[in-house]
């Protein structure tokens, strides 16, 4: 039976592993599938997780960091620390207020979200209810021209950047969601945009090659799209070096490296792996981010050893929504933000700009993953 969510915190939640387990209890199996699922096999799924687990902190002892803080500033925007609400759609699903609850949450605490294309709410209704920077993430709607219409209403709203995912222009794999037979309620399917309709095909033609990938963007398109709006675009879902200095070239404002999850193909390195790489290819220029298998706020002070300006995390925030609401989302950053803290502390480090690769015992771990 699924419990209603809580209207107060559970003593015995300490770590977003006990809003995943709590959530159990607030979401029937088909959602639950929907939100766990995977490519494939989902060993990327698990891939994601293993290595921030697998990275060793070196402790430094008697650091004086009085007065020591988390704050860091992205796009203009001072941020009480870098731990970003990534992109989940249709979030009624798994809470009535949907991404209201989030938005506020995200808000209250000092940080940023943001909304996603798929979103179960209209875009402007959630900007319009937000105590903090909200950004957009935008995926490519067939065209140009009705991309370009869901830019500009994005741009109206007050949004402050737009986050391009570029990773998923099709999938292929058979997610954890389609086994369970799950299809999204009507009270919460996405409220910003419509189905895109695909090429006919005909005998003979590939479902991906000619219809799916008929329709999705290219290089042109994105730089086409960077030169016709005032806000930072960041890439989201670039992972190899080569498309990170490709993104440079074109404009692009930002990268977060992503592999949105494990959702869309199997067996891709872990994030974590392809942190570094792009991090060198830009060298400075623009703003890295990083989501995919953080759970800890030590797992974010290794992100910001490896040339991370900033997280994102998705699954997490999501059971704390599914849980408590707004309440849950805002006591699971806390709580993230509280143990990146410890970790700072412990390792040295007053501000995020201390934080370097020196906090980190990578000698076994990336002769051994590398």
């Amino acid at each position: 039976m699924v419990v209603a969510p809580l209207s107060a915190v559970p003593q015995d939640i300490v770590c977003a592993a006990d809003y995943e387990r709590h959530a159990l209890e607030h979401m029937d199996d088909a959602a639950w599938a929907y939100l766990q699922g995977g490519a494939a096999d989902e060993l990327t799924v698990t891939a994601n997780c293993d290595a921030w687990q697998e990275l060793q902190l070196w402790p430094r002892a008697l650091a004086d960091v009085r007065n020591g803080h988390t704050r860091c500033t992205l796009f203009g925007e001072t941020l009480a620390h870098p731990i970003i609400l990534a992109p989940v759609a249709t979030q009624k699903v798994f809470h009535e207020e949907g991404e209201l609850a989030s938005v506020l949450a995200a808000g209250v605490m000092g940080g940023a979200a943001v909304v996603s294309t798929q979103s179960s709410i209209a875009l402007e209704t959630i900007a319009e209810n937000t105590q903090g920077p909200l950004w957009f993430q935008l995926y490519w709607q067939g065209s140009r021209e009705a991309t370009l219409t869901l830019v500009k209403r994005a741009e109206m709203a007050g949004y402050r950047a737009l986050v391009f995912t570029v990773d998923a222009p099709v999938s292929g794999a058979r997610n954890r969601e389609q086994r369970a037979g799950f299809s999204v309620p009507a009270h919460a399917v996405q409220a910003n945009v419509s189905l895109i309709s695909l090429p006919t095909l005909l005998d003979n033609m590939s479902t991906v090659f000619d219809g799916l990938m008929a329709i999705a963007p290219v290089w042109d398109d994105i730089h086409w799209l960077i030169n016709q709006t005032s806000l930072p675009v960041l890439l989201k879902g670039i992972m190899h070096p080569n498309d990170a200095i490709k993104a440079l070239e074109i404009g692009a404002a930002g990268i977060v490296v992503s592999n949105h999850g494990g959702r869309v193909l199997d067996s891709t390195p872990a994030t974590l792996f392809a942190l570094s790489g792009v991090v060198t290819a830009v060298n400075g220029a623009i703003p890295v981010l990083v989501d995919g298998g953080i759970r800890r706020g030590t797992d974010i002070i290794k992100a910001r050893a490896l040339g991370a300006t900033a997280v994102m995390i998705g699954r997490p925030y999501i059971h704390a929504l599914a849980t408590a609401g707004a309440l849950g989302v805002a006591h699971l950053v806390r709580l993230l933000r509280e143990e990146l803290e410890i970790a700072m502390a412990l390792t040295g480090c007053k501000s995020l700009d201390d934080i370097n690769i020196s906090v980190l015992r990578k000698d076994l771990f990336f002769n051994r993953n590398l």
